[in-house]
């Protein structure tokens, strides 16, 4: 589906007999009907999406049974922004981090200017979130251990550059549910070896209200999910302890946060049961990710699909149970498919962002522009240059 964006032309809408409603059909092979959109959207599509005609199940809640169902009018996201690579560089899926190839993106230590990015993304773009990925094993030398002094320095002043652009700035720790191949509260490492690590970091920023905490990226083949739940909830726990009472923490899910598969393998609904101190939810965000290429693997340059039934489900989902999710890891190549299929989900996502509240790219920081998925800026004279993707899909929704 291709999606349309169109200028409300007076002498356009006059010959119109009714405009489109958000994503309804304003196009197509044999289409005769109207081709202008609700001005309040703005937005439409060129084929046909299928609505069911029976009650839409997702999980364990029938969708239709909800008070509302159905988003608001005239959305923004809470958070917009792109990911800053290159502390967790070295970093497997398997949890094992070769950390003499962390290339922290900050210009005292590597050619990257991740600092500058963020600057130029906040000032000129509008975006006001930055996700910071880190490998544990560069901030603690083994699981439950004491920071690493210098290599947390290091980490903080990437940390201290987003908090001074005045943006959200999330801590995202990229082991996989893992340390060297072991599975954290399943094995080794040990919840308390893994709530000392958030203990410490929580500490540093307990008085930073626009710090958010990742317990942790893209956890994948966990055997019980029920006791990485209880991980999950002791490094809430002890966060909150630490004295960051009301900044918000994002909850990671099985399947590497896969938000075709968050409800369905029953993340969405365990994670329900994670609370805050006196039990509340508050601040409390379902954390996924979502890439457009073939496999969703974020690992080749053309997109095949705008997730558009993906976010729809988790988006009723959401709506029903009254929570809310970040998508803290998206993107494609910079390339006419990712243009279109891209545009489409930020869209469709912008719709729902009364459940949907943020999108985060991936990646800019260390990457150098032969990155498959690149998303940073490049230095022309005293200014910055955004990639295609981000000049044709980002910035729309970020302003």
């Amino acid at each position: 589906m291709k999606l349309r964006v169109i200028g409300l032309l007076a002498a356009f809408l006059v010959s119109q007999v009714s405009a489109v409603a958000l994503f309804g059909q304003c196009g197509g092979n044999n289409y005769r009907g109207a081709t202008a959109c609700d001005e309040a959207y703005s937005q439409c599509l060129a084929t046909s999406v299928p609505v069911p005609t029976a009650p839409i199940v997702i999980g364990t809640v029938d969708a239709s049974s909800c008070p509302s169902s159905s988003p608001p009018a005239g959305q923004k996201f809470k958070f917009f922004g792109v990911n800053i690579a290159g502390f967790e560089f070295g970093c497997n899926t398997d949890g094992t981090c070769a950390t003499n190839q962390v290339t922290p993106p900050l210009t005292e230590y590597s050619s990257y200017d991740g600092a500058g990015q963020m600057s130029h993304f906040v000032n000129d773009n509008k975006f006001n979130t930055f996700r910071l990925p880190v490998a544990w094993q560069y901030l603690t030398s083994s699981p439950g251990a004491t920071l690493n002094t210098a290599n947390f320095e290091k980490y903080d002043k990437l940390v201290q550059a987003c908090l001074n652009t005045g943006a959200y700035c999330i801590i995202d720790i990229h082991n996989y549910g893992r340390w060297n191949g072991q599975i954290i509260g399943q094995s080794y490492p040990t919840d308390a070896h893994f709530t000392s690590l958030w203990n410490q970091i929580a500490s540093k920023y307990a008085s930073k209200s626009k710090v958010i905490f990742g317990i942790m990226n893209e956890p994948h083949n966990i055997p019980s999910l029920t006791t990485w739940v209880t991980t999950v909830q002791a490094a809430v726990t002890q966060i909150r302890q630490a004295g960051a009472t009301s900044q918000y923490i994002l909850l990671p899910g099985n399947d590497w946060s896969n938000a075709a598969t968050f409800v369905s393998s029953g993340s969405a609904d365990a994670l329900s049961k994670v609370t805050n101190l006196d039990g509340s939810t508050s601040n409390l965000l379902f954390d996924v990710h979502k890439y457009l290429d073939s496999d969703n693997t974020g690992t080749h340059a053309d997109c095949t699909t705008d997730n558009i039934a993906v976010f729809n489900s988790l988006a009723q989902w959401l709506r029903c149970n009254k929570r809310q999710a970040l998508n803290s890891e998206t993107g494609g190549g910079n390339t006419a498919s990712c243009a279109t299929y891209f545009c489409q989900q930020l869209a469709f996502q912008q719709a729902n962002a009364d459940v949907i509240v943020g999108v985060v790219g991936w990646a800019a920081g260390s990457f150098d522009a032969t990155y498959v998925l690149n998303e940073g800026p490049t230095r022309s004279g005293q200014g910055w240059v955004d990639t295609s993707l981000v000049k044709s899909c980002m910035i729309p929704y970020a302003k």
